[in-house]
């Protein structure tokens, strides 16, 4: 199976990328909103030339990769947000440069395109999220250069153009997904169950608890991009509810982080799910976060600081306690069918599920139908089993691949 990592770069588009030296968080943001992509690179390259005067130009490198919810987590974090009277305290998180939330080194791997599929994979189980290649120099290929996104509109934000070259990269969904088109290749390996072939595991489940804080949530929250996973969400018995995923939260925009700080992880869930929560919600974030004095995070919604307004009575505390009721109606348990809400696929708190008998290509088959990385396994009361992860998948196909080419 002579397959070579351009093989599956073919079509790919150029990546969308920010200056290690001068992009900041909030340039990060304005990016990822304008490409409509999950992840933007980061680079660092110097364009300047030599001081002899020459030409000569240092190799451009992509050194790591940005999502919103790293944005976010960064806020969470950040104390400083919760000031009275600092509505200008975010703008200066804003301002902070991009390296702040710039991923671990080693998530992404410059590789050649040449490399073997085999090669692609042993960088994938190593840690590498993505992997860099090179296509097309834009000398040879004008007409592309004209019609691609270009965000020059900030210095810090550059072109795809990294020294007369543009650059994709491959990620493991990438990988599965051309190893499911090449299914048939690896017979009878398909049809075994995951449980059969030992990938379920238990040590790397993310969970909390329903009733938990959002806010006790943040570290992992991170862990879960790190894994590329999600943090399932479980009632008292152990049984699945739904998750809190990286992907849902980063369609969600930054000012999610205002609903982080205040919301029990139940309500989070049904502000997710709501794509763009309605009013009611947002009216209760913002009087709970005057409550606890964190009216710096207003910004995020969009309103200045106010003082906070006074207690409320005990007709209001009955109101928030029904509207808490109602916002946890929403969420689900999931049956033996694996049923989940069709309304935005995975841009919710829904969660991806199999069982311990599901076979190996239809959990192939699921994951990238809903473009996840990741599946949890249940048994049929709903208890959480444990979560397949794509890199188990790899694990699984690299010895099938070495076992051939031998």
């Amino acid at each position: 199976m002579a397959v070579s990592v351009w093989d599956l770069c073919l079509g790919k588009p150029p990546l969308t990328s920010l200056s290690e030296n001068s992009a900041t968080v909030g340039d990060a943001l304005s990016a990822l909103k304008a490409s409509g992509e999950d992840f933007v690179s980061v680079w660092s390259c110097d364009h300047r030339g030599r001081s002899d005067g020459s030409e000569e130009r240092r190799e451009c490198r992509c050194v790591g990769k940005v999502c919103v919810v790293d944005v976010i987590c960064y806020l969470c974090r950040r104390s400083n947000v919760d000031g009275p009277g600092t509505g200008d305290a975010v703008d200066e998180l804003l301002r902070s440069p991009v390296s702040v939330v710039v991923r671990e080194a080693g998530v992404v791997r410059h590789v050649d395109p040449h490399s073997s599929l085999v090669d692609a994979i042993n960088l994938m189980l190593e840690g590498a999220q993505n992997l860099v290649v090179p296509i097309e120099s834009i000398e040879r290929n004008v007409s592309s250069t004209k019609s691609k996104k270009k965000f020059s509109h900030k210095s810090s934000i550059c072109s795809t153009n990294h020294n007369g070259r543009e650059f994709c990269w491959l990620t493991q969904e990438d990988i599965v997904r051309y190893l499911l088109s090449s299914i048939g290749f690896f017979s009878p390996l398909p049809a075994l169950s995951i449980e059969s072939l030992g990938i379920i595991k238990t040590d790397d489940v993310l969970a909390v608890r329903y009733d938990d804080p959002a806010s006790s949530t943040i570290n992992a929250i991170s862990n879960a991009l790190v894994k590329q996973t999600a943090v399932a969400v479980v009632d008292e018995e152990g049984k699945l509810i739904g998750e809190i995923s990286p992907l849902t939260l980063a369609s969600c925009d930054e000012s999610v982080t205002a609903a982080i700080a205040v919301l029990s992880v139940g309500d989070l869930m049904a502000y997710i799910d709501y794509g763009g929560p309605p009013e009611y919600i947002l009216q209760e974030v913002k009087v709970k976060l005057r409550e606890k004095g964190l009216d710096g995070m207003l910004a995020l919604l969009g309103e200045s600081p106010v003082p906070a307004s006074p207690h409320p009575s005990s007709a209001s505390e009955e109101d928030d306690e029904e509207s808490s009721s109602v916002l946890r109606s929403s969420t689900r348990k999931y049956g033996k069918s694996g049923s989940f809400s069709g309304r935005r696929m995975v841009r919710s708190a829904d969660a991806i599920v199999c069982h311990p008998g599901s076979s190996l290509v239809a959990v192939m088959m699921k994951t990238l139908a809903y473009r996840v990385n990741y599946i949890w396994v249940i048994e049929d009361d709903c208890s959480l089993a444990g979560i397949v992860t794509f890199s188990d998948i790899l694990e699984v196909f690299r010895e099938q691949l070495e076992t051939i080419s031998k």
